[in-house]
């Protein structure tokens, strides 16, 4: 084992400086004309970059090896969870390495037939299938598409029996769900189109939408939002299984959200306010009647089900249905009963009950790892679940709610011996003396001698929970002896709203420090040392990794920021990204919240003289959620200021966005090329293990 080093020649990024001043003090973006994703010159910034990127990656000698393994170790059948509706039971098929899941459907005991293949939508594999959303008959379908990436949506209706397009494709759809009302029409949202580039302009008003069947969108009637003087930024609108109410959230962030319904069963009912602020997240989840059955953390941090009647359903008439408890709740509804699932230090627990409160039982899971499920109509007469960890493959099980039990229903046929690994929680402390979880899965027998490649991931934000879930990319990785480390870092939701609230705004550093903790855990109980140690995270999880990397250089060999908010004077001038300002706060806000960002913001906190890691940003084109400016600016920043021969690279997926929806042949090839470009910036000559298990 050596250490690689090839000769880069990176692009010469030009500077063009832009100054802006907040509270008094100026900050200079010399890289502001990066924002520009229609422009030329971007564009052949990108190629410029990418040739570079590429022809380093191809020097990689395992690179093909790693792609070939996780295309063996992929290519396995994978079956969704079936669903019922009108004549038909429909679910999802993956063969191995298609792109997309393709849609089944049979009526009885026939034979399965394609419903949509998803895989035909486009001949790059590019354009992928979102929401697929039945009428109460089952007799219509309507689905939403994304093309290259983008949240934009298109959504499709079509008659279910003949599959043929009923009308033209409903247009500039983005952040939205599709929810029928009886056979007549269905709710939607969306911005209106914003002007500039609809890949990085800023959009602000959502509105909800019903489009009735038959009709020009032109037509659609605006049923919530618009209003000038009030913005909101997600709106959705949610149909009562019995179809007797509207349900409404708006919100301008991504937490807190007010809630109104709409009695469908009395023509020009008006909205009642369920809540007019937005203190809670709080939705309905069921309902029998005129009774409601809501979800909240209105001072329940942990939240708790309560009830209360439509006619009056403020606050003050909600009655506890299902207490909160000191673990954090995540229910389900299905066949008459509630599902009460708890996270137990990031572990779940499931727990029946029926619509009067009383306690079933306890559902007794197949092992210790994440469960997810249990949904269904009322009516229905099984369920089904899944189940997986780091390191047993998701399998599903169809669930007898009237008995409680349980049979295997699908389970993987992989390439991969599970019970050669092994998951261990850690508890360690954070720099304030909090304790923190932490995942670690490796081989079973791994010598603590510092020298094995470890994976340090993270993301730590929006009330996210990162609990156990097993992927074959993770797999391969452990095959080559390394480690798999995952901390449930404050400004997630593994512990509530609190803990989420202790990673926001002026306490965001808390979240880095519980990062760094976790690093040095692993250092010193000798799982890896900093020569072998990769930090990795997406999206907010990019923010995480550049923070960190600035803030303590020398902690690990490789980072790994992808899709990162990595501006963070700017984040909120970017399409929807000011609804994140309830996790960050916004440079405008106050002169103490600008220099609070400004204190760990990556693209403002790369300094010269020091080596930084070497480093692969990743992005996409078309990514509209956190747009790739981000990581423009800090490649650029990165590849000016770095000291010594650590490569800093940037690999920009074309035709791709945020992650959703990316072809499985276009997430084979970048997930080799990060651990291809992990492994051989770690010094290893070739890979510890490619034969099958």
């Amino acid at each position: 084992m050596r250490q690689k080093n090839l000769v880069l020649n990176y692009p010469k990024t030009k500077k063009k400086p832009v100054t802006d001043s907040f509270f008094g003090t100026s900050v200079t973006d010399n890289y502001r004309w990066l924002e520009d994703d229609k422009s030329p010159a971007t564009k052949a910034w990108v190629k410029a970059q990418n040739e570079v990127t590429f022809s380093y990656l191809k020097n990689i000698p395992y690179r093909a090896q790693l792609k070939s393994r996780l295309s063996e170790m992929l290519n396995y059948e994978r079956i969704g969870i079936p669903s019922q509706e009108g004549d038909y039971t429909y679910f999802s098929k993956n063969d191995g390495l298609q792109n997309h899941s393709v849609i089944y459907r049979k009526k009885g005991n026939t034979a399965p037939e394609i419903f949509l293949d998803p895989n035909t939508f486009s001949e790059d594999a590019t354009t992928a299938l979102d929401v697929l959303c039945f009428s109460e008959d089952g007799k219509t379908a309507a689905y939403s598409i994304s093309q290259a990436g983008s949240d934009w949506r298109k959504i499709i209706v079509m008659d279910v029996e003949s599959k043929t397009i009923k009308e033209d494709a409903l247009v500039d759809v983005k952040f939205s769900g599709i929810s029928w009302y009886k056979n007549e029409g269905f709710y939607y949202s969306s911005y209106d189109k914003p002007k500039g580039s609809e890949l990085s302009a800023k959009t602000e008003q959502h509105k909800l939408y019903y489009h009735k069947l038959g009709t020009s969108q032109k037509t659609d009637t605006v049923v919530f939002g618009g209003i000038a003087s009030e913005k909101h930024r997600y709106v959705s609108g949610t149909v009562t299984e019995d179809h007797r109410y509207l349900v409404i959230t708006a919100s301008v962030s991504t937490s807190g959200n007010k809630l109104f319904i709409k009695d469908l069963s009395k023509p020009n009912s008006t909205l009642i306010p369920i809540l007019e602020h937005t203190n809670s997240d709080t939705y309905v989840i069921d309902n029998r009647g005129s009774m409601l059955y809501l979800v909240t953390n209105l001072n329940a941090p942990n939240k708790k089900i309560v009830t209360v009647n439509a006619q009056n359903p403020i606050p003050e008439n909600w009655q506890d249905f299902i207490p909160e408890t000191n673990n954090v709740l995540s229910p389900s509804t299905g066949a008459g009963y509630f599902f009460a699932s708890y996270m137990v230090d990031a572990v779940s627990k499931v727990l029946q009950y029926d619509f009067n409160g009383k306690l079933i039982r306890e559902v007794k899971l197949p092992g210790i790892g994440t469960a997810s499920g249990f949904s269904g109509k009322t009516n229905a007469k099984e369920l089904y679940f899944s189940f997986t960890n780091y390191n047993t493959p998701t399998a599903s099980y169809q669930f007898n709610p009237k008995k409680g039990t349980y049979n295997s229903y699908w389970k993987p046929d992989i390439d991969f011996n599970a019970d050669a690994y092994e998951s261990n929680q850690v508890f360690y402390t954070s720099k304030d003396g909090t304790k923190i979880p932490m995942l670690i899965t490796h081989k079973k027998g791994l010598q603590l001698d510092g020298k094995n490649p470890t994976i340090l991931y993270g993301y730590g934000g929006f009330n996210v929970s990162l609990t156990p879930n097993f992927k074959t990319s993770i797999a391969v990785w452990m095959e080559q002896g390394g480690v798999y480390a995952v901390p449930n870092l404050r400004g997630g939701g593994e512990y509530g709203k609190k803990w989420h609230i202790t990673g926001t705004k002026l306490q965001k550093q808390n979240v880095f420090d519980d990062f760094i903790a976790a690093a040095e855990y692993l250092l010193k109980n000798k799982y890896t040392s900093s020569d072998f140690l990769a930090i990795q995270g997406g999206s907010n999880g990019g923010l995480l990794v550049g923070a960190t990397m600035t803030q303590r250089p020398d902690l690990a060999k490789v980072a790994l920021p992808a899709v990162g908010v990595l501006d963070m004077l700017r984040y909120h001038t970017f399409t929807a990204g000011a609804g994140w300002a309830y996790d960050y706060g916004t440079a405008n806000d106050s002169a103490a919240m600008f220099e609070y960002l400004k204190q760990y913001s990556p693209v403002h906190n790369i300094k010269r003289g020091i080596e930084y890691p070497a480093t692969m940003v990743t992005t996409s084109d078309h990514d509209d959620r956190v747009v790739p400016a981000h990581s423009f600016k800090f490649a650029a920043e990165l590849q000016e200021k770095q000291t010594g021969n650590h490569p800093t690279l940037i690999r920009i997926e074309v035709n791709a966005g945020h992650g959703a929806g990316k072809p499985i042949s276009k997430v084979i090839e970048e997930t080799a090329d990060i651990f291809g470009f992990t492994l051989f910036t770690m010094g290893f000559d070739v890979l510890q293990n490619l034969t099958k298990r």
